[in-house]
């Protein structure tokens, strides 16, 4: 099986022990609950990643009534979240971040610059990126992202499925265009500028297209969308256009895949049974749209239902292995796998 260390762009590992649904384990400790933990991560080459920290409000286990439609569903858009809680959510679940890294002797690393991703990589050490999706801890004034910058902050998405402050998510009904909510307020556009300046990466999932559209119109970096896939192989307004696939060829961003089933599959169902060959298609899609420089994997860990075929975070070198029988040659799949989030970054970072 393959030993190519991979470097994912997005987990929810963090809300999975933040709201309790992992017990009273840590991280450090094997379990056999959800996808990630550090044990499985080791056995499954999974050398770091993008750690979110999202605020799931009080009903957060209280799952959305999807209601069956002709062909499709439609999924309830959450509520919005108030700023002083999601900043208790935010403060709570990055100690638990900072609290990995100091009780793990060594071997899990919160990186803030890029050659301490490298050397991480280099050297085995787990490589976490303090990632916020949906950014309704942020004031109005950004103070609270100037600080959360200081503390590691180096990634935001500034929404999730859900009107905020700074703009609109997309809900997950399926099928649907992404083109279905407004865009960037006038607090949102200040927050891609600050993003800028500082070198935090906007991520893009979750976001409405004039949202998406706004971004590209504000920031000269890469445009990113950290766990999303195709559209035209699966319409749900989580999953990028054409269009919007060509503009991040064009600014030399990046798509991480999504493997969440839902954004999968062209039925859009939550079937866990769903082949690794569904996972390769959008590759190969993404490929085609935005070159073999600008695709990698978005996991979404502990946050969605993935295929059955891959089970968890041990099973990342099956789907490596399923690329490499379709034909990416190793220095493709290493790039997939690591290089190109380590590329984007460097282009998008401040140091």
């Amino acid at each position: 099986m393959s030993n190519i260390p991979v470097f994912d762009g997005h987990n929810d590992v963090l809300l999975a022990y933040h709201t309790g649904e992992r017990g009273d384990s840590s991280f450090l400790e094997r379990s056999d609950k959800g996808h990630l933990d550090f044990p499985r991560a080791r056995e499954g080459g999974f050398a770091g990643g993008f750690f979110a920290v999202y605020s799931p409000g009080p009903s957060h286990k209280d799952k959305p009534e999807v209601v069956q439609a002709v062909g499709g569903h439609v999924v309830p858009m959450s509520p919005p979240r108030g700023q002083q809680e999601a900043l208790q959510d935010t403060l709570a679940m990055a100690a638990q971040l900072f609290r990995i890294e100091r009780t793990s002797a060594g071997a899990f690393k919160v990186v803030r610059t890029v050659g301490e991703l490298e050397h991480c990589l280099q050297s085995g050490v787990m490589a976490a990126i303090f990632h916020i999706e949906g950014a309704e801890a942020i004031d109005p004034g950004l103070e609270a992202l100037e600080v959360l910058y200081q503390a590691g902050l180096r990634s935001i998405g500034p929404v999730w499925s859900r009107p905020n402050l700074f703009g609109s998510g997309v809900p997950f009904s399926f099928p649907l265009q992404p083109d279905c909510g407004d865009g960037l307020t006038p607090w949102g556009k200040d927050m891609v500028r600050l993003c800028g300046e500082l070198g935090i990466m906007v991520d893009l999932s979750h976001i409405t297209a004039k949202g998406f559209w706004d971004v590209h119109k504000l920031s000269t970096k890469p445009l990113v969308a950290t766990h999303s896939n195709a559209h035209a192989l699966s319409n749900t307004a989580r999953n990028l256009t054409d269009d919007q696939l060509a503009a991040v060829a064009e600014t030399d961003g990046m798509v991480g895949l999504n493997f969440a089933v839902t954004f999968l599959r062209e039925d859009g169902k939550r079937e866990p049974n769903t082949p690794l060959e569904t996972m390769v298609r959008h590759i190969d899609y993404l490929v085609e749209r935005v070159g073999v420089d600008r695709v990698g994997f978005g996991s979404d860990f502990d946050g969605a239902t993935i295929p059955e075929p891959m089970g968890d975070v041990t099973g990342l070198p099956k789907l490596v292995e399923a690329l490499r029988a379709h034909g990416y040659d190793q220095e493709s799949l290493e790039k997939i796998a690591h290089k190109n989030w380590v590329r984007v970054l460097k282009k998008t970072w401040t140091q």
